[in-house]
């Protein structure tokens, strides 16, 4: 009986050209050289409550913004991407930044590596973070890595996941925007298939989560003290009374932001097996 083959998203979709001009973060990426975070970013390492001392792993790291910033904390960082042209990008940043006067002299590094096999020791990092990765990953990759993340962190350890979009957004209430939108003149910004705002998401986005998705993800991983939460980008529009009420009601008010909101937070921790 033949074995049916695992799938794998071929690592040469992740050019230069996707990382700086559709990889979420690229613009700000652009503007400050690597210097600064892009707003989700930045949320979502606030998230993992860094602290000088530690020893931080960004899973699919991509440009490499986020091991710069731990580089300005003085914190020793590092990367892992499996795309060649990330491994590049990091390491031309991290070269960049040990050039900076004004940086610490801390360790850093990039690692060219698939996320199911990372090429570091059982229990070396306090935090391990993985921000738009998750919805890359085939759920058998997605259980691997998270095996993997778990026995590289320290037993008092967090796993910090930031995944965007929201798949409830997408199946139950985008079909619903998109019909508001066609009504009020703007259908042509809302393609039927939301993956089609940013037409490359349609190829590498293979794992979309939900809140409950996720935290079931991260417990059947063997992670305990599972949060996972909502959360959406600022939205600072001007609209009628009726509208802003609308959206303050899709946006805050459960159960409806269970489907309205964007992005999914998520922090576990290492379950230990006392002896």
């Amino acid at each position: 009986m033949a074995v049916k083959q695992r799938k794998s998203l071929p690592s040469t979709l992740y050019t230069e050209e996707y990382f700086l001009t559709a990889c979420e973060g690229y613009d700000v990426f652009l503007e400050s050289e690597g210097q600064h975070l892009s707003r989700r970013l930045r949320d979502a390492f606030a998230v993992a409550d860094v602290q000088p001392g530690m020893r931080v792993l960004d899973v699919g790291c991509g440009r490499g913004e986020i091991l710069r910033h731990c580089m300005a904390l003085g914190i020793e960082a590092y990367g892992v991407d499996y795309a060649q042209a990330a491994a590049l990008m990091s390491r031309d940043v991290i070269q960049a930044a040990r050039a900076d006067s004004q940086m610490p002299d801390v360790k850093a590094g990039v690692c060219l590596s698939d996320a199911k096999f990372l090429p570091f020791p059982s229990g070396y990092f306090d935090r391990v973070l993985m921000f738009d990765v998750v919805e890359h990953l085939f759920p058998w990759e997605l259980h691997q890595a998270m095996a993997e993340v778990r026995r590289v962190l320290r037993s008092d350890g967090r796993f910090i996941i930031h995944t965007a979009p929201n798949v409830w957004y997408d199946r139950y209430a985008y079909p619903w925007v998109r019909r508001f939108r066609l009504l009020t003149g703007e259908g042509d910004k809302y393609p039927k298939d939301p993956r089609a705002i940013t037409p490359v998401n349609q190829e590498v986005h293979v794992n979309e989560q939900s809140i409950l998705s996720l935290g079931h993800v991260l417990k059947a991983a063997g992670f305990h003290n599972v949060q996972v939460w909502l959360d959406s980008p600022p939205q600072n529009r001007q609209e009628p009374v009726i509208l802003a009420l609308l959206r303050r009601l899709a946006f805050d008010m459960p159960p409806f932001r269970w489907f309205f909101e964007r992005e999914v937070f998520a922090v576990a921790e290492k379950k230990v097996v006392s002896g």
